[in-house]
């Protein structure tokens, strides 16, 4: 199963006679900021002639500081998309039911597939402003019985965050051997969040998290995932070695100490996302998510050096949506 991603495309730019620079990109929500000079200054540094550490541990040190959980509960990826197709492969088994709550990332659906599950999906639409119905979500569990759950919260491109409370209830609803997978790549960026990581106690609950965003990393690919050690452990038996390079590893230990600058994006972004939705009411659009899905012609054009991708990569979205990333600054 072939996915689409945000981020602009050298090949489709070349079609189009166009270059990176004359593209306005709507595709993706990253840190404005881009990377912080420690973070330059530690890839710069990283020793390009030596393996890498297979096991991250200089980094699952520093992460487990910041998390305050042991090493042991985590594992570190070349990006959360190689740590959402591992966690499948580990989980699942053929004709297993694998339920995914969309529209969403597509990626879960792709893991999943390729895993050989049996997937399922329950979805929001725009009736309800994309937000999903918890009472009928438990009631799909019991009823699909799923082995192992996809929820991505805050929703990627919807913006829906459930609370602590519901996503407590669709763990309880679980058989005791299924697994609630939570993408929250996008936590470090919400304005009011609540912490997940705790949630890890339940034993049936794994956390998949991004540096990508918050710390504007996306050309190392690094991301890691919060669990039990048992789940952990499953995984790491099925991950490559030297999965994450010595960059990424080096970067990622200088971003978790720079708190400053994503507080600093959270700020502008903020700023950005107020000026964004004034612009599209008055367009006549209404907004409600991180990432705005607008339909094709309502209101305004679509500029030929604007890319904003369909919303094909998203599992239950339909190709009439495309995908509106945050503006990073008001005269951009």
């Amino acid at each position: 199963m072939l996915t689409v991603h945000g981020g602009l495309d050298i090949e489709e730019l070349r079609s189009l006679r166009l270059e990176p620079q004359q593209v306005l990109d709507f595709s993706a929500n990253i840190n404005p900021l881009g990377p912080s000079q420690s973070v330059r200054q530690a890839a710069a540094q990283a020793d390009l002639s030596a393996y890498p550490d297979r096991h991250c541990l200089a980094l699952r040190e520093e992460l487990s500081r910041c998390l305050v959980v042991g090493i042991d509960n985590i594992l570190v990826g070349n990006g959360s998309t190689e740590l959402i197709h591992l966690l499948a492969r580990a989980r699942l088994r053929q004709n297993q039911r694998c339920l995914i709550f969309t529209p969403t990332f597509g990626e879960y659906e792709a893991a999943a597939t390729i895993a050989g599950a049996e997937t399922h999906f329950f979805r929001a639409d725009e009736t309800t402003e994309f937000h999903w119905s918890i009472t009928a979500a438990i009631e799909t569990i019991s009823q699909v019985r799923p082995s192992m759950v996809f929820l991505c919260n805050p929703n990627n491109p919807t913006g829906v965050y459930l609370d602590r409370d519901d996503v407590k209830q669709l763990c309880t609803a679980l058989d005791r051997d299924a697994l609630l997978a939570i993408d929250d790549a996008f936590v470090p960026l919400v304005d009011r969040h609540w912490d997940s990581v705790p949630l890890i106690r339940s034993g049936n609950i794994a956390i998949l998290r991004s540096m990508t965003k918050d710390h504007a990393l996306a050309g190392v690919r690094l991301g890691y995932m919060v669990a039990k050690s048992c789940v952990i452990s499953a995984v790491r038996r099925i991950q490559p070695p030297w999965s994450v390079n010595a960059v990424a590893q080096a970067v990622g230990i200088a971003a978790l100490k720079d708190k400053e600058r994503v507080a600093t994006a959270k700020v502008i972004l903020s700023e950005a996302k107020e000026y964004l939705y004034r612009e599209l009411e008055t367009l006549g659009v209404p907004v409600h998510a991180i990432y705005r899905q607008l339909r094709p012609g309502s209101g305004g054009g679509r500029p030929r050096s604007a890319e904003c991708p369909n919303a094909s990569s998203h599992s239950g979205a339909g190709l009439h949506v495309i995908r509106v990333a945050r503006v990073h600054t008001h005269r951009r």
